[in-house]
């Protein structure tokens, strides 16, 4: 037995060597960031020191719920809700739910005098709700023509 059986068996070993299975490679585990969460914008409230474009966030979240309980909202459900929600009802204006003969007016504005300017709403069946700030007209006033008193 001599050199030769040495070397197949070396050569024997050799090729177990090959047919074992290698070492498991650890496989790397994904792990997941923390998703940042946006923080909820704070909901607008009456600023009584603000200016009107200040204000009008707040306007337009009270008119949006006015008209989210009522689509049909007339002026006074609107300044109903202005009032209720801390708007002085004695700066207000709002045009007539009617025409000059009767009929439901297309739109209806409303507005309200703050610091030397108006915040300004409208709403109806064809234009949707629209509001605005601008400034307040030389009269005094923030709407032009004809507006119904607000005596309830």
């Amino acid at each position: 037995m001599g050199l030769g059986v040495v070397v197949v068996l070396g050569a024997l070993g050799l090729g177990l060597t090959g047919c074992a299975q290698p070492a498991p490679v650890p496989t790397p585990t994904a792990t997941q960031a923390p998703t940042p969460t946006e923080t909820p914008a704070a909901a607008p409230v009456l600023q009584p020191e603000g200016t009107a474009a200040d204000n009008l966030p707040f306007f337009d979240t009270v008119n949006a719920a006015t008209l989210a309980a009522n689509p049909a909202a007339g002026g006074q459900a609107i300044i109903d809700g202005l009032v209720a929600a801390g708007f002085p009802k004695a700066e207000m204006e709002v045009s007539s739910d009617t025409t000059s003969i009767g009929e439901p007016a297309d739109s209806i504005q409303f507005s309200i005098r703050w610091q030397g300017q108006c915040i300004l709403g409208q709403n109806g069946p064809a234009t949707g709700y629209h509001s605005s700030v601008v400034p307040l007209l030389d009269t005094g006033r923030c709407l032009i023509g004809a507006t119904r008193p607000i005596d309830w």
